[in-house]
């Protein structure tokens, strides 16, 4: 039972520290809004050629 739960709480802890990083990762970046929106421009050209 304490393998058990040890291993329960260490997978918790390292998912934890995944979303952790990732949210703050997404909150520091210094990517704006107009660079993202050219960045996939491409991309919808090509979705309104296909439809």
């Amino acid at each position: 039972m304490k393998f058990e739960t040890l291993m329960l709480q260490s997978l918790f802890a390292a998912c934890l520290l995944i979303c952790l990083l990732t949210l703050g990762a997404m909150l520091t970046s210094q990517i704006t809004v107009p660079s993202v929106v050219v960045s996939h421009a491409p991309v919808a050209a090509i979705e309104s050629l296909l439809s």
